[in-house]
């Protein structure tokens, strides 16, 4: 995404946190709310991606913390809102993208330990690290999750238990919407297919992407700038009067009525 006098600066003064946030959506949104003004921090599992993530926004002068957050890691989960507060004083934005397909079996044929770790991921830890967040959140904040079109009908097969994890994301949005009204917004992103490195074993392959691409009226996969806008609207005051709703972004993929 360039830098360009297209892009907005709502979040001018804003501090938004980020997860999962230094490749694929992520780091797209992590990007453009950068570019509109706000102080960023994005995480990792890993050192280099964080560095190298940091790097590649500060070059377009986004202000950027980076830290190593593996969010099923109380610790790192802790640290992250700590060094967050103790750089920038408070949280207006939290955007939890994290999440895992720890097994590439049917539902009945998956191991317990692989059920409590995408579980554990795609659910638990957004509301461990919003539990951390909430005493720093400011009034008027905004908080977003990232779950799929796939909540809306988890596919059968290798897919479906991380389809059920994102359908649990919708139930999450409603239910902390109400229950942080009016002081803070919480609304849900459901992302069609979007080829980053987390969905490379789909569009890697010519005979499955194809099958993937069928239903999308919009004829293409969705990019990672598709999902940024979608978040930094919903985290933004435009959004000022939405909470407990999901935006489906799937270029018209059979989702919902």
């Amino acid at each position: 995404m360039e830098k360009t006098s297209k892009i907005g600066r709502r979040f001018e003064g804003k501090v938004a946190i980020i997860t999962a946030s230094t490749q694929g959506i992520g780091f797209g949104i992590a990007q453009r709310l950068g570019l509109e003004g706000a102080s960023v921090v994005i995480s990792s599992r890993r050192q280099r991606n964080v560095d190298e993530a940091v790097k590649k926004l500060k070059e377009l002068e986004i202000e950027v913390l980076g830290l190593v957050c593996h969010v099923s890691n109380a610790q790192q989960r802790k640290n992250l809102i700590e060094q967050t507060i103790q750089k920038y004083g408070k949280i207006d934005v939290v955007v939890s993208n994290a999440a895992a397909i720890p097994s590439g079996n049917a539902i009945l044929q998956t191991q317990e330990f692989a059920l409590d770790k995408i579980w554990e991921i795609n659910v638990k830890s957004s509301i461990l690290l919003l539990q951390d967040a909430s005493p720093y959140l400011t009034k008027g904040s905004s908080i977003v999750f990232i779950s799929s079109t796939s909540a809306f009908q988890p596919p059968a097969g290798f897919l479906a238990m991380y389809g059920v994890t994102k359908t649990t994301l919708l139930g999450l949005t409603k239910a902390l919407a109400a229950e942080l009204a009016p002081h803070t917004r919480v609304n849900c992103v459901a992302p069609g297919l979007v080829p980053t490195q987390f969905t490379e074993y789909i569009t890697s392959n010519e005979t499955i992407r194809k099958e993937f691409e069928k239903p999308i009226l919009m004829k293409r996969f969705g990019t990672t700038e598709d999902m940024a806008a979608a978040t930094a609207y919903l985290a933004s005051d435009d959004a000022s009067y939405i909470t407990g709703e999901t935006i489906v972004v799937g270029g018209g993929v059979p989702s919902r009525l």
